[in-house]
């Protein structure tokens, strides 16, 4: 059995149960983000491989709050592979006073979680999620300049972190900025952070091409089912 497990913000979470006494309903384990669909592309492509998701991502959170139960929600479970997307909760939010955590606190903090865990599971494979935001920002925010260049910074440092660490990078923004031409950008990103079930589909697209062989195919073969 592999097990994969998915870890990240509200983009991620996609409103799984979390309260232990709702961990036996099936239906809502893994959540309705882009984890639901990568789990149900791959676990009926590839029934005899047994594999196992976990979804432990959490709404609001920033990468500092997922170093801080790195230990209790990745090591402990003993993933064999971690999938993980953070950072618009890392831009100039509101709810922080508008204080951004920060490119270099941000790719500090995440060296640091990623060297932690490699020691803690030497073997884990480690697939990076680049942060991504709608064509024009959060809709809960007019400041698309200030939001843009903070996580331009993230994604850079993302990319610079996952080759550093020989991970798997999955690059999102170019994906959704052509996606936008196709199709109003509110189709993919209804509020410009949050995806869309059509948005999350597109972020199991990429995943899939990018992380694909860790499983034995592409996002090409894996979506013909």
């Amino acid at each position: 059995m592999k097990t994969v497990l998915f870890i990240g913000d509200s983009i991620t979470d996609g409103n799984r149960y979390k309260d232990e006494k709702d961990r036996g309903d099936l239906n809502h384990q893994i959540g309705h983000s882009y984890a639901y669909v990568i789990n149900a592309l791959l676990g009926s492509k590839y029934p005899e491989k047994n594999l196992h998701f976990l979804n432990r991502g959490i709404s609001g959170n920033r990468i500092l709050d997922i170093y801080g139960r790195m230990y209790e929600d990745i090591v402990a479970l003993k993933p064999d592979i971690v999938s993980i997307l953070v950072g618009v909760n890392d831009g100039p939010q509101a709810e922080h006073a508008r204080h951004a955590t920060g490119v270099s606190t941000y790719g500090t903090i995440y060296r640091m979680m990623l060297k932690e865990l490699k020691q803690a599971l030497p073997k884990v494979e480690i697939i990076i999620c680049e942060p991504f935001l709608g064509q024009n920002g959060p809709a809960y925010d007019s400041d698309y300049e200030l939001w843009s260049s903070c996580i331009d910074g993230y994604r850079k440092e993302a990319k610079n972190i996952a080759d550093e660490f020989q991970a798997v990078f999955v690059p999102l923004q170019e994906c959704f900025d052509k996606a936008g031409e196709k199709q109003d950008m509110k189709y993919w990103i209804w509020d410009g952070v949050h995806p869309t079930e059509n948005g999350h589909g597109l972020i199991a697209s990429q995943w899939l091409k990018y992380a694909g062989h860790l499983f034995g195919g592409d996002c090409n073969e894996i979506y013909k089912i």
